[in-house]
């Protein structure tokens, strides 16, 4: 079992994240010794803290339709994810301050640090850290247990007009912490958990502080950005600062109407994104509320064992009848390998390869080809076929670097490094192993845990296994 890839986090009314974790089953696994991917390999795990250690990357150009930006822009802004119409357009008017709270872990500062920058450099945001003990977005650090007696299936989430846990618990149900009452922006907290994976802090950083600056709403539709409940992305994209710097454009302000915004678009995305005038809509179909719950269903807390397939089944046809020709219908083909790797490890890899060979010629799905990627490959690798695993995981290395996700790159390359074991490329795989760490221990945390996955990728191997 390769578990904890990622997680896969759809969010709520309150943006919450829920904590559903994404695996890959295989027939053809088998256990290990406890030691033997350890010392077979010689490397020396040690609980040294990892600080991200992916390097500050020069922002990217955007490359989308004005048309459709102005249509993404508006469907995140004025609609929450329960499909409700907000009445006015919300922001915060003139100069952000932000504070942190709490029981601080190790990597928290330096994120908020690298988030700020690029808020600064590529939103345009007028935004700055305070030590004061309230500011305009305060971030508290929590324990997860905090977070999960507030909500049982959350990582992290984000409520207005609060400035504590046991403010918010009292006034959680009343129109002060109702995002659809605001009228503007003053006072926003952020709840995090100080006691995660140093990957999961950030990527419940990144999510919720967003949507405390702007959007409310999280699409389906989108293959680029961490507003998509299937949280593919987990750090900020050059789309989602763009709707930021957007949002935060002089020719809006809050409590404008959707009209008033509308109106005022094209000329502000002819000035902010010139290249989009010239590029053609993708015009991409609305997500249907019934195909939001069935992957809701099939792969959501809540739902029986039994009953997942079947709402795999009514995503992957609601997909095809709505003409879905994109991520969206290579995800309800995911979801249905998901829930089926169990009982029908065979079909659920035909499903696989069915997503990977959407995501392979959907716009934009790289990163979602990162993860069937990884269920091909492990197949592969645990049938004995190391070649077509290599062929299979190579373009997908810098697909993960460059989106930051340190625990789908250290799964990535730990495979690679089975994979020249099983091609005769003992040397090479060791190094590679060995290089997998810094990104393991940063993606995944705890040392336990990663002992847990170099084994279980181990296993893969039929040239480890015990009997074999």
């Amino acid at each position: 079992m390769l578990c904890g890839l990622n997680f896969w986090k759809p969010s709520a009314i309150m943006m919450k994240k829920l904590l559903l974790p994404f695996c890959i089953m295989l027939n053809a696994c088998v256990p290990t010794t406890p030691q033997e991917p350890v010392s077979r390999a010689d490397m020396e795990i040690t609980g040294a803290f990892v600080l991200n250690p992916f390097p500050v990357a020069p922002p990217t150009t955007l490359s989308v339709s004005n048309k459709d930006l102005a249509s993404d822009f508006l469907d995140l802004t004025f609609q929450l994810e329960t499909g409700k119409a907000l009445p006015v357009f919300t922001r915060f008017e003139g100069p952000i301050s932000v504070a942190i709270h709490g029981r601080i872990p190790a990597p928290l500062p330096a994120e908020l640090n690298r988030l700020i920058n690029r808020l600064r450099s590529e939103a345009d945001i007028d935004i700055f850290q305070t030590k004061s003990k309230t500011a305009n977005i305060n971030i508290h650090a929590i324990s997860r247990q905090d977070i999960k007696s507030t909500f049982p299936t959350a990582a992290c989430f984000v409520a207005p007009n609060v400035t504590s846990l046991r403010e918010f618990k009292r006034l959680r149900k009343t129109e002060v912490t109702s995002w659809s009452r605001q009228t503007t922006r003053s006072l926003v907290s952020i709840f995090l958990p100080s006691d995660a994976a140093p990957q999961e802090i950030r990527d419940c950083l990144h999510e919720e502080f967003a949507q405390s600056l702007a959007p409310l709403n999280d699409m389906y539709r989108l293959p680029n950005s961490v507003f998509n409940d299937d949280n593919i992305h987990t750090i900020l994209t050059t789309f989602d600062t763009t709707v930021l710097k957007i949002a935060y454009a002089p020719e809006l302000r809050s409590g404008m109407t959707r009209q008033e915004v509308a109106a005022r678009l094209p000329s502000l995305l002819s000035r902010l994104n010139p290249r989009g005038d010239q590029i053609p809509a993708r015009n991409a179909v609305p997500t249907s509320r019934a195909w939001n719950m069935a992957i809701s269903q099939a792969l959501g807390p809540g739902t029986a064992a039994q009953d997942r397939p079947s709402a795999a089944r009514r995503a992957i046809s609601l997909a095809r009848e709505a003409n879905y020709n994109d991520h969206r219908l290579g995800f309800s083909y995911f979801a249905m390998g998901r829930v089926i790797q169990h009982n029908a490890p065979q079909t659920a890899l035909d499903m696989f390869q069915i997503a990977h060979n959407i995501f392979v010629n959907a716009p934009k799905a790289e990163l979602y080809a990162a993860h069937t990627a990884t269920q091909l490959a492990a197949h592969n690798i645990a049938v004995g076929q190391g070649e077509k695993a290599l062929l299979i995981l190579a373009p997908y290395l810098d697909v993960a670097y460059d989106n930051e996700n340190a625990s789908l790159l250290s799964t990535l390359m730990l495979l690679r490094a089975e994979a020249l074991e099983l091609t005769g490329h003992a040397s090479e795989a060791r190094k590679v192993r060995l290089d997998s760490l810094t990104w393991a221990r940063y993606g995944f945390g705890s040392e336990n845990y990663l002992r847990s996955k170099l084994r279980e990728i181990n296993a893969l191997n039929p040239l480890n296994r015990k009997n074999g």
